[in-house]
């Protein structure tokens, strides 16, 4: 029986509970294979072969007709992109081949083409020429595949195929936190439902558990229900916020029972749980993974940066060892949506088809994503990697998300959401939605900046500016918020404003507007 909720100091016990026990009370049903679609039939391989040669030949040709001389040493065939191996002739530069990359698009009749010079670990340069006919990588045949079935993680996540053809299957623990980016139709949601479904089929609710946010809406609303949620699909950018706020609570919490328990991670940890289970001590219970999906960052960014930026460096940072995993989708990637500082924090990356190089730069910090052709076409940099490697994504449809979805909920029992996590998460919102006058949502440093002006008697937004450290808009915003209140005048030129109110009346004020 759980403990009742009787003060603060035992409420982060409660929830903790909440976490690992919510799930673990009936054997998790896994959904089988049968539910996706296979893949569609091969193409021919003889006119495939016979067309790879002409290429080859053409390419051969056209490098020599600009006195560039080169051996092709190998062909890949991959499922929407040929990478042809050269091995440039003593003598000849490398720049030679960059310099010629346009002259090579034209001769082949190319949509477009990516050099990389060189292969890592290999004495060639590729030249990444797109298929006539591309074929559709399905999600069932990487789930099928050896190194999936195989792969000992519980966050195991099938990316998709690599230019030779091979499956390739990432451990997001290892990642340890992913940032997905690519213009709209790129192929970013898919992405992310296809990292969902390996999770779902791989792992068991009380091992793995997750948290999405989706402020589009309508991306992420069909998996309400499956027991893996630790609350309802957030949509609310606010509501965001604070759950990764919670998030940051959760993974200090649980470095406090890793210290007690003196261990350094959470596998650690687990094992130890493991070892004492018999004793049915409600205090050690076994701590799930937890993998936050956020599907549009900009929004969030948009709503609340400040809050939002620090919770992603925080978890980022620290909470790997924790066992809590960040994965972030942006259609934008500009700087403000993804800041110096959370690229510095979020080393594993997907780019997806950009429109421009400098978007490349900033998802990646090299070029290369907007020479990519979209439909899941994506370049692929978990950290370790010396360079970002071409992969074609794996495909799931919205039929097949649905019908798997609809099996879960219909074997498993009802997903019991956390209700301690969503009654903080409210709290939290509705603590940060004070409003003014006009309904607008007021600053959370509108009450220090009202004492502050009071105290001085002396009102101007470039020292709000100096003291909170904020920029010029959202002190302007601040002052106007104060002046809205009565406890500035309004502006007078280039004067400074009036205070009208004492420290006595505006906290009296405060009284009577929350």
């Amino acid at each position: 029986e759980r403990k009742p909720k009787a003060s603060a100091e035992n409420s982060t016990d409660v929830e903790q509970l909440d976490i690992s026990q919510v799930a673990e009370k009936k054997v998790y049903i896994f959904p089988p294979l049968k539910l996706l679609s296979l893949p569609k039939s091969r193409i021919n391989k003889g006119a495939m072969e016979r067309s790879l040669k002409e290429t080859a030949m053409k390419l051969q040709k056209t490098l020599d007709s600009f006195g560039v001389q080169v051996t092709i040493t190998d062909v890949s065939c991959g499922p929407a992109v040929t990478r042809y191996e050269l091995q440039p002739e003593q003598g000849v530069k490398v720049s030679k081949i960059t310099a010629l990359s346009d002259d090579i698009k034209l001769n082949l009749a190319a949509a477009d083409i990516r050099i990389e010079a060189p292969i890592p670990g290999k004495a060639a340069v590729g030249i990444e020429v797109p298929n006539k006919e591309n074929s559709t990588v399905a999600l069932r045949e990487m789930l099928d595949s050896q190194e999936f079935k195989e792969h000992p993680s519980d966050i195991a996540f099938a990316v998709g195929k690599d230019i030779g053809g091979q499956v390739v299957v990432t451990d997001i623990a290892k990642m340890p936190h992913l940032l997905i980016a690519g213009a709209t139709g790129s192929g970013k949601s898919v992405c992310i439902n296809t990292l969902i479904m390996s999770i779902l089929y791989k792992s068991n609710p009380s091992d793995v558990r997750l948290i999405m946010v989706d402020p589009k809406v309508v991306e992420l609303s069909v998996y309400n229900g499956i027991p893996h949620l630790l609350i309802p699909v957030v949509t609310d950018p606010k509501k965001a916020a604070a759950a990764l706020n919670w998030a940051v609570m959760e993974m200090t919490e649980r470095y406090k029972k890793f210290a007690d328990a003196g261990v350094r991670d959470l596998k650690g940890y687990n094992d130890k749980v493991a070892q004492v289970e018999h004793l049915d001590d409600e205090e050690v219970q076994k701590l799930p993974q937890i993998v936050i999906i956020i599907d549009e960052l900009a929004d969030l960014m948009m709503v609340a940066p400040g809050e939002v930026e620090d919770a992603i460096c925080r978890l980022a940072q620290l909470a790997r060892a924790a066992g809590i995993h960040l994965v972030i989708a942006t259609q934008r990637p500009s700087v403000n949506v993804i800041t110096g500082l959370i690229k510095a924090n979020i080393p594993s990356r997907i780019a997806f088809a950009v429109s421009s190089q400098v978007d490349s730069r900033t998802i990646l910090d090299s070029a290369g994503a907007e020479k990519l052709l979209g439909k899941g076409d994506m370049l692929f940099f978990p950290s370790g990697y010396p360079k970002p490697v071409r992969i074609q994504g794996a495909f799931i449809s919205d039929k097949e998300v649905n019908a798997v979805v609809d099996f879960i909920k219909k074997n498993n029992s009802d997903t019991q959401y956390s209700e301690d996590i969503k009654d903080k998460i409210t709290n939290a919102t509705m603590a940060d939605g004070k409003t003014d006058a006009n309904g607008m949502e007021r600053d959370e440093y509108f009450v220090e900046a009202g004492k502050f002006i009071i105290e001085k008697d002396k009102a101007s937004i470039g020292m709000l500016q100096r003291v909170y450290r904020i920029g010029f808009n959202r002190a302007a915003r601040i002052m106007d918020q104060l002046s809205e209140a009565g406890v500035v005048g309004p502006e007078e030129g280039t004067k400074p404003r009036k205070v009208l109110m004492s420290l006595e009346e505006f906290e009296e004020y405060l009284e009577t507007n929350g």
